[in-house]
């Protein structure tokens, strides 16, 4: 599993506070060792608290991902595209 935070670090206090926080999950389904079926959860809260809950905000999903040809980042830009956070 891949998991994404977002986290504020403060430069007064030296705080950090996660913001947000995304599980990607490989579904275990291609029969393709180039390709990954992937399934994306976002969760609501604005900090570690809040989103150790679990509480689901969006859920996405990738097929046929080319996991061995683009970044992490395409993943995560993709994932979140498909939960609708683009709109």
């Amino acid at each position: 599993m891949i998991v994404v935070k977002v986290e504020l670090w403060s430069a007064i206090t030296g705080n950090k506070t996660e913001l947000a926080r995304m599980h990607i999950s490989n579904d275990g389904t291609s029969t393709k060792a180039t390709q990954g079926n992937y399934d994306g959860t976002t969760f609501i809260g604005r900090d570690s608290t809040a989103l150790d809950r679990g509480t689901v905000s969006k859920t996405g999903r990738l097929t046929k991902w080319p996991r061995l040809q683009k970044h992490i980042w395409c993943m995560v830009q993709a994932m979140l595209t498909d939960m609708g956070y683009s709109k």
